[in-house]
């Protein structure tokens, strides 16, 4: 647990950290896109997963599975100081108790499912971005990170809508929220990615780094290997 990390590396966590954080305070509100509805996180939680993508070209599965754990560390003490904040009694001229609560203080259920999709779409995320830039020696970042973020998206937009609203919502709307969720994220990769592809060159410059993962330990619990 010696092993030092760059600069950039520290700000990528750290940006990752920050967008998760966010996306699941917008997640309390249900918005409209078209016809379909889907959580407000959708706006922002796509950046996550290009922040992931970035850190498994450069950096490996290693590093991408440190900052995973991290991301998911914020997000629970941000769960626990939320509920903690709730919990103690507003000054008696404080007016804004309902609606700070109904924000911050989500449900246990909708904890449980923000937190159990994240890490497993974050971690399909990872995995198959670095599997195959083995398989592909490096070439096709571009469909590495599509076929990646499709991945993770979809796991994790199914496990999330399935575990915070199922018996809320009916069955028709529930399978809208998932193909929705996935398909706004998997676009939103599209669209940035030749931004990404400017932003992975340059760190890959920067840090003199493009690891490939030959013989990583694929165990997300394994976090002494970085």
């Amino acid at each position: 647990m010696n092993n030092k990390v760059s600069v950039l590396f520290m700000l990528a966590g750290i940006l990752f950290a920050t967008c998760l954080l966010i996306s699941n305070i917008l997640a309390s509100k249900i918005i409209m896109i078209g016809p379909w509805s889907a959580p407000a996180g959708v706006l922002i939680f796509p950046l996550a997963y290009i922040i992931n993508d970035v850190i498994a070209e450069v950096w490996g599965y290693r590093k991408a599975r440190l900052i995973i754990w991290a991301g998911f560390g914020v997000n629970l003490l941000a769960v626990l100081f939320f509920s903690m904040a709730v919990a103690v009694p507003s000054a008696p001229f404080y007016e804004g108790q309902n609606a700070f609560a109904s924000v911050l203080g989500n449900t246990p259920r909708i904890v449980a499912a923000s937190l159990l999709a994240y890490l497993f779409g974050s971690f399909l995320n990872a995995f198959v971005m670095s599997k195959v830039k083995v398989i592909t020696e490096g070439k096709s970042f571009s469909l590495r990170a599509i076929v990646s973020t499709l991945a993770g998206e979809s796991i994790d937009s199914l496990i999330f809508i399935l575990v915070a609203f199922a018996g809320v919502f009916p069955v028709n709307v529930l399978l809208g929220m998932i193909v929705t969720q996935a398909v706004i994220k998997t676009v939103y990769e599209i669209i940035v990615l030749p931004l990404t592809l400017v932003v992975v060159k340059k760190v890959k410059q920067l840090e003199g780094e493009d690891t490939f993962d030959y013989s990583v330990s694929y165990n997300p619990f394994r976090l002494r290997q970085i």
